[in-house]
């Protein structure tokens, strides 16, 4: 985000559709001793904790039900995160990691349950309610595939879209397809999402740029295709312009989780009013900042702007 002086005004706050976020226990190494961490996890949990690092407010709409949904209720909520949720009665998933040994070894692992038709109206008025009443939404998925159905994103965006709001999407497969069909502000999705959902032939830039394309015929107004390795991430503006976005060179310390910071930082830059170039720039340095971190969608906002300045936008070439 930019540099703003007092005299700004406030952003705008983001709702975050995270419909059933996961309990996560990850065991570590401190010292010789067993270290024990306890967090909420699971894409818009990891996205709202960015979004509200970087000072804007955030609504997190969830469906929360079980022991582990108990646990939930209590750890969700945050510095700058409101968190609205829907109490089923489904099981939230949740899982045990252990990387005492430096990999990350699984011992268990839940996915919890379904949500049935009357807890999906439950939670699809709340989303609708409050993307209506703040004006900008991220639409992220769910752990299992299982947990609700693709139609589900296709009506929020068409209804929140045709109302004013502003979306914006972090999605693959059958939910992305159902949620450019509602239209959207801004999707973001990686190349490997892109070959695995058949839209892309192979990973060469061209064959992305061409599926970014096809997704703005779909109904998105800003594509952000991001890439493993040190390949930059790819733009396609409301303006028509293709752009590489070219990130910091950085050495990894854990490198899951940067796509959905790159989420959260451009969604929070928009949000806080500066324009989609400067969002690239931002979102850039979240993906950039969190690879470097032990912890998903965390990182400090000075960090973020200092690394924002490192970024390089730069016409893409045939």
């Amino acid at each position: 985000m930019s540099n703003q002086d007092a005299s700004a005004p406030d952003p705008d706050t983001v709702v975050i559709f995270a419909p059933l976020p996961v309990l996560t226990v990850t065991v570590e190494d401190r010292s010789g001793e067993d270290d024990i961490h306890v967090h909420a996890g699971g894409q818009g949990v990891w996205q709202s904790r960015m979004v509200s690092s970087l000072g804007v407010p955030v609504v997190l709409c969830c469906a929360l039900g079980g022991e582990t949904g108990h646990v939930l209720g209590h750890l969700l909520p945050g510095r700058g995160i409101d968190v609205k949720s829907v109490p089923v009665s489904s099981r939230n998933g949740g899982y045990v990691h252990d990387r005492r040994e430096g990999s990350r070894d699984i011992v268990a692992e839940s996915a919890g349950n379904a949500l049935d038709r009357h807890e999906l109206d439950a939670l699809y008025e709340l989303t609708l309610t409050e993307g209506l009443t703040h004006g900008r939404v991220l639409l992220s998925g769910p752990q299992e595939d299982r947990a609700l159905p693709a139609e589900i994103y296709r009506r929020l965006a068409a209804d929140l879209s045709a109302n004013g709001c502003k979306v914006t999407a972090d999605l693959a497969g059958d939910r992305l397809e159902a949620a450019l069909a509602g239209g959207l502000e801004l999707v973001k999705v990686s190349h490997e999402e892109l070959l695995d959902d058949g839209r892309a032939k192979s990973d060469d830039a061209g064959e992305l740029v061409k599926a970014m394309h096809g997704m703005r015929e779909e109904g998105a107004a800003t594509i952000v295709v991001s890439r493993s390795g040190a390949a930059p991430a790819l733009a396609l503006t409301a303006e028509d312009d293709v752009l590489e976005v070219v990130m910091p060179s950085l050495e990894p310390a854990d490198p899951r989780g940067a796509g959905d910071s790159m989420t959260a930082g451009m969604v929070a830059a928009l949000a806080a009013g500066d324009p989609i170039r400067r969002a690239l720039q931002i979102g850039a340095a979240c993906g950039a900042l969190n690879v470097v971190r032990h912890g998903l969608g965390t990182g400090g906002a000075r960090a973020v702007q200092t690394l924002a300045e490192r970024v390089e936008l730069r016409p893409w070439k045939k």
